[in-house]
């Protein structure tokens, strides 16, 4: 693959991660976004490979972006990388220019992965049907105090184009349809929810997001019970 602008020639940019995880998918997507070539590989995350644990010592998890031999972990940092790193490129930058709107950015992108993929975990690996369903509500009132933030209005967190905000949130959308047939619950309801929505299929239709979130449902069912 070509360089895109702003990426030298001899730069070296590899993720680790697992295809399900939304926390590399939303690296991926903004990988995409910037138009940065990289080199994918798959972790086994029951048997983890030594450039991983090397990588990221602390706490040993995917997502792992490796830029130059140079390791960053932690997805919402590794985006925020990204975004400086790359500031030249073709891509739109992921965080605004005006300090009060990157901090709001960076807020809310705290708040969705404290509200939504707090809970999304606990609905994973939870024992009880009744504590799934009570960590399934808590994410739902999340989704809807991030509706009257989005508003109809806008057609993205980020304004006209994909933002910050829209890559965390969106990262989650693949589970959602996985949670539903898991227990019943729909974390994103249209009715309830028209402007989320409608987001979340323009944030789908998105050329830097096709092909990058999980579809087939079943097969990460399969996947997660590998984990229980």
């Amino acid at each position: 693959m070509a360089a895109a602008a702003g990426v030298g020639e001899g730069e070296e940019v590899k993720l680790l991660g697992c295809w399900d995880s939304p926390f590399v998918n939303r690296v991926q997507i903004a990988l995409n976004l910037k138009g940065i070539p990289y080199e994918y590989v798959e972790e086994d995350l029951h048997c983890k490979g030594a450039v991983l644990l090397a990588s990221n010592p602390v706490h040993k998890k995917v997502p792992v972006l490796i830029h130059n031999g140079k390791p960053i972990p932690e997805s919402q940092v590794i985006l925020q990388y990204i975004d400086e790193a790359w500031a030249g490129s073709d891509g739109p930058s992921l965080l605004p220019a005006d300090p009060l709107q990157r901090a709001a950015a960076r807020f809310w992108a705290a708040f969705v992965d404290d509200k939504v993929g707090a809970p999304w975990f606990t609905i994973l690996f939870a024992r009880e049907t009744e504590e799934k369903k009570e960590a399934a509500a808590r994410a739902v009132a999340a989704m809807e105090t991030l509706e009257g933030t989005l508003g109809e209005e806008k057609a993205f967190f980020g304004g006209d184009g994909i933002g910050f905000v829209d890559v965390v949130l969106g990262s989650y959308l693949g589970w959602f349809v996985v949670i539903e047939k898991m227990i019943g619950v729909k974390l994103l309801d249209a009715a309830r929810m028209p402007a989320l929505a409608a987001w979340a299929e323009r944030f789908k239709a998105a050329d830097a997001v096709k092909g990058v979130l999980p579809e087939d449902v079943d097969k990460v069912l399969e996947f997660l019970q590998t984990f229980l």
